[in-house]
Parts: structure tokens; sequence; C-alpha cells
């Protein structure tokens, strides 16, 4: 059953192109509406980006959900998620996927994803607080990563945190030019399968993205 939400965002992700049923199921079941914040709750059916603090944006669901798709889930994977944000996407993830990992820079957004998930009742998630380019070494390896910040290349750590036979989706470029782009891990290393879609993200902020200003932790 569709949630009173959904119905555009399944429209807008198969106008796109996302063919995966189980991940068009899970987006009209999950209520967008219950994560954004309260004053953007009456737009949370529109497939578009939603402001968040920090300067943050979500991702426009039927461009999370071409990410999504372009890791082809089964359903028995270990996920890492790069940037969560207020927790829809991984709540998509979980969904598709065994378990969800997914690690934020912000407390204060890690924290209301864990609000809005707990209400939902996701309990297949673990939510972490820490730079998200360093992956989480401790957690890996992982079947696949989706990182939701732009950067020209993919950090080595989720590389080297990428089981082999895993992928990887990451918008590739500077910010606020990118391609996101599907990776396969193979033995020699990351191997560019094809270009998703074009989009507009925020920069992937720390070690092994851009420097962090002074009003990022």
């Amino acid at each position: 059953m569709e949630a009173a939400d959904g119905g555009e965002l399944v429209r807008a992700a198969r106008a796109a192109g996302v063919r995966d049923e189980r991940l068009l199921a899970a987006l009209g079941a999950i209520p967008r509406s219950g994560f954004v914040p309260p004053a953007q709750r009456h737009s949370a059916g529109r497939d578009r980006p939603v402001p968040i603090p920090h300067g943050q944006v979500t991702t426009q669901p039927s461009l999370s959900a071409r990410m999504i798709e372009g890791l082809a889930l089964t359903g028995t994977e270990h996920v890492l998620e790069v940037g969560t944000g207020f927790g829809f996407q991984t709540a998509l993830l979980a969904c598709l996927a065994a378990d969800v990992v997914s690690i934020d820079l912000w407390p204060d957004l890690v924290a209301q994803a864990r609000r809005n998930l707990d209400r939902q009742g996701v309990r297949n998630v673990e939510l972490l607080v820490g730079d998200g380019s360093l992956g989480v070494p401790e957690r890996a390896p992982f079947d696949a990563v989706l990182v939701s910040a732009a950067y020209p290349e993919v950090p080595a750590p989720l590389v080297g945190q990428l089981r082999p036979g895993g992928r990887l989706v990451q918008p590739i470029g500077p910010g606020g030019r990118d391609d996101v782009v599907s990776f396969r891990r193979t033995a020699d290393g990351l191997e560019r399968e094809r270009i998703l879609a074009p989009a507009y993200f925020v920069r992937l902020h720390g070690a092994y993205g851009y420097p962090r200003g002074p009003d990022r932790p």
C-alpha cells in the first residue's frame, strides 16, 4: 500500500527510469513526511529536495531511487551510507538490504534521523557521527556503499572497505555540477560502470574530501 505522500514519488521514480519493484514499493510505503522538518511536511510528497539544517538538503526522491537501484540490492547486503540527513534514504536502504550503517558529520542530524527511523519502526540500521570519507572500518567489509555528497574521486578508504564484487554509487564532481556514477569493486580496484544521472550535490567534507570549514564539526 502506498503512503499518503508516496504516490507522486513512485510516479516520478518510474518516470526517471526506476524499474526495481521492491524499491518502488518501499518508496510508496515509507512516509517521507516523517523524514523532513515540520515546516516542510506539506511538500514532502513532491519530488524535490528539502532543506535541512547546516546548509544541507535531502536528495530528490527520484534521484535517490536511481542511486539505490544502481547498487542492485537483493536483500542480503551489509550497506554503508555516507550522509544520513534526516534518514529517508536510510529507511529505503533498510527495506532493501539486510542492514545499513549510516554516518554523518552532524550530531544533530544523526539524532533527528534516529528519532525519525525509530518512529517508523526501522530497526536494522546503525547510525554514527563521524567523517564519512573515512568510511567505518570497524564495520567493514561492505557489500554496497552509497555516498550522498560530491567529490571528484571516490575516497580511498571507501574503496578499501568495499567487498570484491560489491557496488558503490557516488556523485563525482566538485559539488553542484556532478555525475552520479556506479562503480564495481574488482580484483584490480574500482571499475567505473556507468553514469546514472546528472545531479547537483553538496560537497563531501572530510579527510578524503574537501577541507572542513570553521562551521563544520
